[in-house]
């Protein structure tokens, strides 16, 4: 099968997880739903668009940053190693916080990220994270029948001057 497939492949593929997929996400313990989010985070980058600003040059690294508590570990390592997104490396970057100018094209994370509202960046949270979901977030996990979904707040998208795929907005829980 020719590369012109993957894209569906991997619509089928979240819609799968999303739909109930294999049984054993009914009963998603912690580390199968940290790896379930580390590879929506890593997946979401094909069904969004960002704007030519959002890179200062053809070479700049596609980079998804981890701010504060890191629920991943080494998941989100293996599920982006090797992998590129619009012909740029993946790099991952981890801190305690990030602002405006930092350079993240993803950002996952929670609390106050204020800094980043209007710049273009996908941000990324849980609705049950520890000091609450990220202000603002573009995509907020959710847990429903114990299965890993995901709310897109579209307006904070337009905010952030980045465009979602019809796609992955018919596959929101809620929009």
């Amino acid at each position: 099968m020719g590369n012109r497939r993957f894209p569906n492949r991997c619509v089928f593929a979240l819609a799968l997880l999303l739909a109930g997929g294999p049984p054993s996400l009914a009963t998603a313990a912690e580390p199968l739903e940290a790896a379930v989010k580390a590879t929506f985070l890593y997946k979401f980058i094909a069904f969004v668009s960002w704007p030519q600003s959002a890179f200062a040059t053809a070479e700049v690294p596609f980079r998804i940053c981890v701010a504060g508590p890191d629920p991943f570990g080494d998941l989100l390592d293996r599920a982006v190693a090797g992998q590129s997104a619009g012909g740029r490396p993946i790099e991952l970057w981890r801190r305690p916080r990030f602002d405006r100018g930092s350079g993240c094209h993803l950002l996952y994370g929670s609390g106050s990220q204020d800094g980043l509202r209007g710049e273009p960046v996908l941000t990324i949270s849980d609705a049950d994270a520890p000091g609450g979901p990220m202000a603002g977030a573009v995509v907020t996990f959710v847990l429903q029948d114990d299965r890993v979904r995901f709310v897109i707040d579209a307006a904070a998208a337009q905010d952030n001057r980045l465009s979602v795929s019809s796609k992955l907005m018919s596959l929101a829980v809620r929009q």
